[in-house]
């Protein structure tokens, strides 16, 4: 067998970011056990997939070809059925996998952190999760003023426009006349154009030495937060247009998640995409009685990016995809 070279072999982070990455891992434990959150573990191969038409799960086979599991893109489903057991505020440090995501800030591999907090709505969260990015990034680097920002206004701002009023095709318009080139097989899907202008457009003006928090989404973007009316409460935390982590004041209610589910299959169908089975076991457990709570996932990779000042996630992973 002929042996790999040096540009094969050798890890794609220096022996300098791995050590500060395991000092970061070693204060998120730290940050939680002084809050009293308990830390979890649950299976990454799991029987259902994600319905979300944004993700796609890994499938696991046996040596026969048939399907084993799916590799877990999150731990949430389990997480919110120990929730429904009685167990207090958690928190999970995790491996994560989801196909056809590889590119300088994505690894179809990597680390998740993941917690609940029992009685609060995302708003409160949100000091929590700034509280964190604090601990783990202050060390390396200063971090400017935290600033949160409606969805809305963040829209407004970056392309005078009412994100939840302007119709589908004023939004393509104002799109185009701001330079950017919109792809024919999005000019129709309203929440397609809305994430290439955040992509594009509104991130972009986020500082870029700083946290920001972006909320009250629009409701067609809930995915598992509640709805007030037009609007989802969930947030998004950036280092200037790098997303660090997603977060929602959690949805409870079985009947709608499983419509929203379906919701979701429909979509799929509809772009070509594999069906995916909802999750019964997290359906079930929702009816048995999610506690009130709000929930977020954090990239713990894109964090060590900031803390680091990598231009990419191969420069803080020992071995991304292609060195597995």
């Amino acid at each position: 067998m002929t042996a790999p070279d040096a540009a094969d072999w050798a890890p794609t982070a220096s022996l300098a970011t791995l050590h500060l990455r395991a000092q970061m891992l070693a204060r998120v434990r730290t940050h939680f056990a002084s809050t009293g959150a308990l830390e979890v573990e649950t299976p990454v191969m799991v029987q259902a997939g994600v319905t979300d038409v944004h993700l796609e799960s890994l499938e696991v086979r046996r040596a026969d070809g048939a399907r084993a599991g799916f590799l877990h893109t999150s731990p949430e489903y389990a997480m919110k059925r120990l929730l429904v057991a009685g167990a207090p505020d958690i928190y999970q440090v995790c491996r994560v996998f989801r196909e056809g995501e590889r590119g300088r800030r994505h690894n179809p591999e990597f680390t998740m952190v993941e917690w609940y907090r029992l009685g609060i709505d995302h708003h409160v969260l949100m000091d929590d999760v700034d509280q964190l990015l604090r601990v783990l990034i202050e060390p390396s680097r200063e971090v400017g003023e935290t600033r949160r920002i409606t969805y809305s206004d963040a829209f407004h701002q970056a392309l005078g426009i009412d994100p939840f009023a302007i119709a589908t095709a004023d939004l393509h318009q104002a799109l185009t006349a701001a330079g950017i080139d919109v792809p024919g097989s999005v000019v129709r899907e309203r929440d397609s154009l809305l994430d290439l202008a955040m992509a594009t457009l509104v991130a972009a003006r986020f500082p870029s030495d700083a946290i920001t928090f972006l909320y009250d989404f629009p409701a067609s973007q809930a995915a598992l937060a509640q709805v007030r009316g037009p609007v989802a409460s969930r947030f998004e935390a950036f280092w200037g247009e790098l997303e660090l982590a997603n977060g929602f004041h959690e949805l409870g209610d079985a009947s709608e998640q499983s419509a929203r589910f379906q919701a979701d299959r429909a979509e799929r169908a509809r772009r070509g995409q594999p069906d995916r089975q909802p999750d019964s076991r997290f359906i079930a457990g929702l009816a048995a009685g999610l506690p009130p709570c709000a929930g977020v996932a954090l990239g713990f990779d894109r964090v060590v990016m900031v803390a680091s000042g990598a231009g990419g996630i191969d420069e803080v992973v020992a071995f991304p995809v292609e060195r597995a």
